[in-house]
């Protein structure tokens, strides 16, 4: 992949990345560090009804779940930076082949090929292949 190919990828993997910081630290703020008064402004932190209980903790619990899944992008962003830095972004982990800039496009941290991603999804390697780059044939 060309230099100023590179560059404009990490420009937005950097962007894409303080965007998910952002968004995990509030979330985290949110699920983890407010009471049940602060988050609805309650003046008692008692709650009226039982279904308030469970309006909470659902509440809760789907705030951690999206925080997870932001984390998990997260890892997926830093590695694709990491693959910058190593000077392999844009070549499949699985064969080494390369990339579609389109699927670079439309996902900046896509760690390979899309007939790669179809067998990893469909479970078309071997148990542990994951993650694994493999030599082209």
């Amino acid at each position: 992949m060309k230099s100023a190919e590179t560059k404009a990828f990490k420009a937005t993997l950097q962007a894409m990345r303080a965007r998910l910081r952002g968004d995990v630290t509030t979330m985290a703020d949110a699920a983890l560090r407010k009471t049940r008064s602060e988050s609805s402004g309650d003046l008692s932190s008692m709650p009226i009804h039982m279904a308030d209980i469970g309006s909470d903790a659902y509440e809760q619990e789907f705030t951690l779940t999206l925080m997870a899944t932001e984390e998990d992008t997260l890892v997926l962003v830093e590695q694709a930076l990491e693959r910058i830095r190593a000077r392999c972004y844009g070549t499949c982990e699985e064969c080494g082949g390369v990339i579609a800039k389109k699927r670079l496009e439309a996902i900046p941290f896509a760690p390979t090929c899309i007939r790669c991603a179809e067998k990893l999804e469909n479970g078309g390697f071997g148990s542990g292949s994951a993650g694994r780059p493999r030599q082209p044939r």
